[in-house]
């Protein structure tokens, strides 16, 4: 059996990043891949970023990564409501100005997709989509479109995340699998999320999903006393959010 954690969308989010990859140092799997965004909407982006980079963790490129990484004036976030653009704006600002040159530079140099094969099973790792790093994948989106995407696919599971809601479910042949969100869930949970992905030796797949508790108190304090960020960042991550982005 070949064993993958994977955790996506950290958003600046170190405590709940250090309890998720302590939670997946207890599982021991073969390989561990970040999906992405590592920064925006949390006060802590340089730190989340240093703890991926000591642990040498494979990552991808998240809309927000490119949008700090090569100080983009837009984040690519799709946003429903002039308040959540004027917020997300002045997040992408503040993050912008915060993190180093340094971890800029790493954000830049991200990969923009990963392919593994375990067992015979292809996979295919992206941040929103394969066709895009910022498209959505919800659970409810037309059937018909997310049977496209399947047959375009070109693997046997597709990975993915930004959204911040996690699923899985086998359309077309291809199992999609939503790995949630570790630094700001939007699915009413809000404790940290990662999965557990396990391909056996005769390429059965079955993925799990770990919620992780961790001081959102204090995360959600270093966000109402950061002057860039909005308060409503904090209600997110104390509520479990909700579906907008």
């Amino acid at each position: 059996m070949s064993t993958l954690a994977i955790l996506a969308d950290l958003h600046g989010n170190s405590a709940a990043t250090e309890a998720v990859l302590a939670d997946i140092s207890a599982h021991a799997p073969d390989e561990v891949i970040c999906l992405g965004d590592l920064v925006g909407y949390g006060a802590r982006p340089n730190e989340t970023i240093d703890l991926i980079r000591a642990q040498g963790i494979p990552t991808i490129m998240g809309n927000y990564d490119d949008g700090v990484g090569f100080d983009r004036d837009d984040c690519g976030c799709a946003y429903r409501d002039p308040g959540e653009r004027e917020r997300g704006q002045a997040s992408l600002m503040w993050t912008r100005s915060i993190v180093t040159t340094d971890g800029k530079a790493y954000l830049r140099g991200l990969a923009p997709e990963l392919r593994r094969t375990l067992n015979g099973v292809r996979l295919r790792l992206v941040h929103g989509s394969p066709r895009r790093m910022n498209e959505y994948l919800f659970a409810d989106r037309d059937p018909n479109s997310l049977a496209r995407i399947a047959r375009s696919a070109a693997c046997d599971v597709l990975i993915f995340g930004h959204t911040h809601v996690p699923w899985a479910r086998e359309i077309e042949g291809v199992r999609f699998i939503n790995a949630g969100s570790v630094g700001k869930p939007k699915d009413g949970n809000p404790r940290a999320g990662w999965v557990l992905l396990r391909v056996l030796a005769d390429g059965t797949v079955t993925s799990e999903l770990h919620r992780v508790p961790y001081d959102i108190a204090a995360m959600a304090t270093a966000i109402r006393e950061s002057a860039g960020l909005s308060d409503q960042f904090a209600i997110d991550l104390e509520t479990g959010g909700s579906r907008s982005t």
